[in-house]
């Protein structure tokens, strides 16, 4: 595969890094990393992917080579929103890109499906350890509500999974990280020692990243920033998006349990699951390369059939060839209660929407 492109392109009011490779002309999907990371933690992904599609990655507010503002509120969802916009338009103007996200990108991921402002600017979205935060508010409403013994023990189980956020809001935390950030940076080789000890992750000289400190104590603001104030109040999530749900088996932070009742946020779901843990881009990078690659074909060959529903066509095979035998999906409407066997696509073309990006050479 050639060499990534980079470039910067102008968010709300940060530029922010910007990694592309793979055939310009074919299908865009954008992957979006989540905390304490940066865009490399999808580089074995996206190095699969890149041999059939067009990828782009990039660093969110805070993380790697892009702008770090400083104040708390500069780390609002609405404004990831519209940097994520100003990244898809500057990538893919005048088609509909194919999301990914995993950790925070995933929470990044869901409130962009439901939002208004990216409508028609996505034709799918895979999420991977990172639930719906307007899910995850009706998901301890529903329990609290009706209070049965495995509610509780759900609760409880999820609190002790979630307990590093209070620790991210209490007074204090994030300024001392700030202050210790260059021993942090050098606490990278233990931190990527335990991850390769608990998961077997891949790691390297770009991941974890070397800016592992900068990014530990900037990306606390993520949470401070949104988790309380989408926990408080807000109406049901829904998207009509096609959603793949990628379920890691032994996430210690995004258990199978939390993602229950997903089905009610996207009409159109299917569920992967996968026998890894948080960290599963880098764990098993063939698997969700594949995942990503077939479910991208499957919305692809929907866009390309025929107007009288005939066939568009034989379907095309995952990146990097198939994964073998340790992923299981299934796939169902909202409210359906169904299940039936994912199935794989054609590679047609997308369809196509307008759009406009700002850019800022580098």
């Amino acid at each position: 595969m050639a060499e990534a492109k980079s470039r910067r392109v102008q968010g709300a009011g940060v530029t922010l890094a910007v990694q592309e490779s793979g055939p310009v002309g074919a299908p865009t999907i954008v992957l979006l990393h989540g905390y304490p990371d940066t865009h490399a933690v999808w580089d074995l992904v996206a190095a699969r992917l890149a041999e059939r599609f067009h990828v782009v990655t990039y660093d969110v507010r805070g993380a790697g080579a892009s702008d770090s503002p400083t104040h708390i509120d500069a780390y609002a969802l609405t404004l990831l929103m519209t940097d994520l916009h100003a990244v898809v338009d500057a990538a893919s103007p005048g088609r509909p890109v194919h999301l990914v996200g995993h950790d925070w990108g995933s929470l990044q991921g869901w409130e962009a499906v439901v939002d208004r402002q990216l409508d028609g600017r996505l034709a799918s979205y895979t999420s991977i350890s990172g639930p719906s935060l307007d899910h995850v508010r009706d998901w301890t409403r529903l329990r609290f509500k009706r209070r049965s013994r495995h509610d509780l023990r759900q609760l409880v189980s999820q609190a002790g999974r979630s307990s590093y956020i209070a620790a991210f809001h209490t007074p204090g935390v994030q300024w001392a990280a700030e202050l210790g950030g260059r021993r942090l940076e050098r606490a990278r080789k233990v931190w990527a020692a335990g991850l390769r000890r608990r998961e077997g992750v891949d790691v390297d000289e770009q991941w974890p990243p070397p800016s592992f400190g900068h990014d530990l104590a900037a990306g606390m603001s993520l949470y401070r920033a949104n988790i309380a104030k989408k926990l408080r109040r807000g109406e049901p999530a829904h998207t009509d998006v096609p959603v793949q749900l990628v379920v890691a088996e032994r996430d210690p932070y995004v258990p199978p349990a939390l993602l229950e009742g997903l089905d009610q946020v996207a009409a159109d779901l299917r569920v992967q699951r996968i026998d890894a843990g948080h960290w599963v881009p880098r764990s098993h990078p063939a698997e969700v390369a594949d995942l990503i690659a077939t479910f991208v074909d499957e919305i692809e060959g929907r866009a390309a059939e025929p107007a009288d529903g005939a066939p568009a066509g034989a379907g095309s095979g995952g990146a990097g060839g198939r994964a073998g035998g340790s992923a299981s999906g299934t796939r169902s409407g909202a409210g359906s209660g169904g299940a039936r066997s994912a199935g794989t696509g054609s590679g047609g073309a997308g369809g196509r929407a307008g759009g406009s990006a700002s850019e800022v050479s580098g």
